[in-house]
């Protein structure tokens, strides 16, 4: 059967929209073509550190590699979609992983021209679609090498907002299926997409309410929605929802819709009801410095959204530009989406997706995202709106045309300045890849969170902390090995990986289990007060025995979020109150004058003095300290005395052209004695890889 002309038309739209998005995606290619510090194994490498973690299931996926007590996300959906493409596509992993996210991001394309043309105005869909496909924010999380499940995360409610519209304009029963499909498929890509979900059936509850409550079409929507969203395995909800619409179809359950409606809401609330919307308001919203942990040990941990960016408040003219490219732009979205509900009021389904983006306001920009689709239709609405009011046909052409340069040009802007590097550099990830023959893959490594996926991904070993598992419960131990003296730090290292290998062992209800790992160190130890455990690492102690070896990893890009990292250990656990406060300033921004050396951002060196301005504050300098490497790159270290009794130090980092500003308590810390300096002491550290751009060191207690 041959297409009508609409359909060609849809299509066609549909293809040069997916055309554009691809290829305005292709710039970061073209910038960084021949960059060769960004390619591994001749391919870009990803720019997301979360991509890593993705990677590494698809990976493990493809290898049949299944290690029981890992944390490789091989059951995930992300992973194991990556790994199907990878299997199929006649080309390289790390193709695969890089250009991913520029295909399937593309499809968004798809339902927004489809809505359009429920409308009877396809045109609005393929100027929204062309806006909608690049704007700041959806372009930043789905761009080349942005390996991550924002690639589908909006793709699945914008098709999920086509079906519903469908169904309220056509109440035909193919689009109860489609709904509840796509509910089901996107609780499979993102668990998170609960309160989303629930939205939306909130929504049509009100407009059922409203002005369909004697439409029993309107029940059986809401009733299989409940059922595709209780909180019950996807192939349990999928044969639910497949038995209840044959159901529908066969009218015998018509005389039972109530009831019907009834029971799928007790299974939902049964089944988890609002328990992942609360956890997840709670996390972005109700943000908490101080987390309280334990129940016969309570411990207070620094919370780790106090410290990601995209979960912190943002400006009104970012929130603006995220979601549109300009705050003209956002504003007249914002009158053009009015309009178009005032038109067609089944366009008001789109304000969960508004609503969840207005949320990035205060709860963070991530969320940013949500609301591109929605207000794209706004402006494009708008565009159109104002063209009717032209009589002359090339008059409109121009007019529409003007206009959709016009929004599209800041967010192409946009795009050409937005030169994200990849994550590692192509030395770093051969540091990474040396390890990998080095250490078992039973074996740990101690780093940041942020580096824990790429580690697991290169060197095929365990962390302790990743970018999903970073609560402060966790980040504790890991942040006082790097922050604080070699032998308390190594000491810890060991019991914390032991612990943490001895809980996979643990059944469900052991109280040990469901406590933290530094709760249970304490009271193993026979303390009450964890300050006590913490002080007894400083001494001779017995250790766990030891069953695997551990590395620590301490790249020079660390140092940039030292003082960060320190603020998780800077806390008195058993009363939240903040311990030592360390300092340490990093630049390589200075101007060296015959007397003063100005180390940018009001700190000032006095050569004659050898007294230190920070801001107001003058303080003495007791040692200033040089590195560099020499023609055989051996680390050659320098000092000089200047204040006997004073506690700051200024280190210069020669080869890194870095100046260091650190108290002793900085000075002291694991990483800077062990990178800076490469000053380990012997019985507990010996080296492994000594790299500029990034050092590892095995633990040999």
């Amino acid at each position: 059967m041959s297409m009508s002309s609409i359909d060609k038309k849809v299509w066609i739209y549909i293809a040069l929209a997916f055309v554009f998005s691809t290829l305005v995606r292709f710039i970061w290619i073209y910038q960084f073509n021949g960059v060769d510090s960004f390619i591994w194994n001749d391919q870009f490498m990803i720019n997301t550190n979360d991509g890593y973690f993705w990677a590494e299931g698809a990976r493990d996926i493809l290898n049949w590699n299944f290690s029981e007590f890992a944390l490789s996300p091989v059951k995930t959906a992300g992973s194991q979609l990556s790994a199907f493409f990878a299997w199929i596509l006649p080309f390289s992993f790390e193709t695969v992983i890089l250009y991913l996210p520029v295909f399937l991001s593309s499809l968004i394309v798809i339902p927004m021209i489809l809505i359009a043309q429920s409308l009877k105005r396809v045109e609005i869909g393929f100027v929204a679609a062309l806006l909608a496909s690049i704007a700041w924010s959806y372009y930043n999380r789905t761009m080349v090498g942005y390996f991550d499940t924002d690639m589908l995360n909006i793709v699945f409610p914008t098709f999920l907002l086509w079906s519903l519209i469908l169904a309220i304009k056509s109440n035909e029963e193919k689009y109860l299926l489609f709904t509840a499909l796509e509910i089901i498929a996107y609780r499979w890509w993102y668990p998170q997409s609960y309160s989303l979900e629930f939205a939306f059936f909130g929504l049509i509850l009100l407009y059922a309410l409203i002005f369909e409550r004697k439409n029993l079409y309107m029940y059986k929507l809401l009733s299989i929605m409940l059922f595709a969203m209780m909180g019950l395995p996807s192939l349990v909800r999928f044969v639910t929802v497949i038995t209840v619409f044959i159901m529908y179809r066969s009218k015998k359950l018509e005389v039972y819709i109530y009831y019907l409606l009834g029971l799928a809401f007790l299974l939902f609330m049964l089944s988890g009801g609002f328990s992942p919307i609360w956890a997840q308001l709670k996390g972005y919203v109700f943000q908490d410095t101080l987390a309280v942990v334990g129940k016969d040990l309570q411990l207070h941990f620094f919370s780790v959204m106090q410290t990601v960016r995209e979960a912190g408040k943002i400006p009104f003219e970012t929130f603006a530009n995220r979601i549109s490219g300009h705050t003209i732009t956002f504003v007249l979205s914002v009158i053009g989406y009015v309009l178009l509900v005032l038109r067609h009021r089944v366009m008001f389904l789109g304000l969960p997706l508004i609503g969840l983006g207005f949320l990035a306001y205060v709860g963070g920009l991530r969320f940013t995202i949500y609301a591109v689709p929605v207000l794209a239709f706004g402006i494009s609405y708008l565009i159109f709106f104002c063209s009717d009011y032209l009589k002359n046909s090339y008059a409109k052409v121009v007019f529409v045309l003007t206009c959709t340069a016009a929004i599209l040009y800041p967010n192409i802007l946009h795009i050409i300045g937005y030169k994200v590097p990849t994550v590692f550099s192509k030395q770093e990830v051969t540091v990474l890849d040396k390890l990998k023959s080095i250490a078992d893959r039973e074996d740990y490594v101690v780093a940041w969170w942020d580096y824990g996926y790429p580690i697991r991904y290169y060197s095929d070993v365990n962390t302790l902390i990743d970018g999903g598992k970073h609560s402060g419960a966790v980040n504790f131990p890991v942040s006082y090995m790097l922050t604080n003296p070699q032998l308390s730090a190594a000491k810890l290292a060991r019991y914390d990986v032991e612990y943490t290998q001895s809980k996979f062992l643990m059944s469900k209800n052991d109280k040990d289990r469901n406590r933290t790992n530094i709760a249970n160190m304490t009271l193993d130890n026979g303390f009450n007060d964890t300050n006590d455990f913490l002080t007894s690492l400083h001494v001779k102690s017995s250790l766990p025995k030891k069953t695997r070896d551990i590395y620590f990893y301490l790249p020079f890009r660390m140092m940039g979020i030292l003082p960060t990292i320190s603020r998780f250990s800077d806390i008195d656990l058993m009363n939240g109150k903040t311990n030592r406060r360390p300092f340490m300033y990093q630049t390589n921004r200075f101007k060296d004058s015959k007397d003063i050396l100005n180390l940018s951002n009001g700190v000032l060196f006095n050569k004659k003095t050898g007294m230190l301005k920070i801001g107001n504050q003058e303080v003495p300098v007791k040692e200033f300290l040089m590195t560099g490497y020499d023609k055989n790159k051996k680390l050659i270290r320098q000092r000089q005395r200047i204040h006997k009794n004073a506690n700051m130090y200024l280190v210069f980092m020669r080869s890194y052209n870095t100046f260091l500003v650190l108290d002793e308590s900085m000075l002291n810390s694991t990483y800077i004695q062990l990178f800076v300096f490469e000053n380990y002491d012997k019985n507990l550290f010996e080296p492994v890889i000594l790299d500029p751009s990034a050092k590892i060191f095995k633990l040999k207690i």
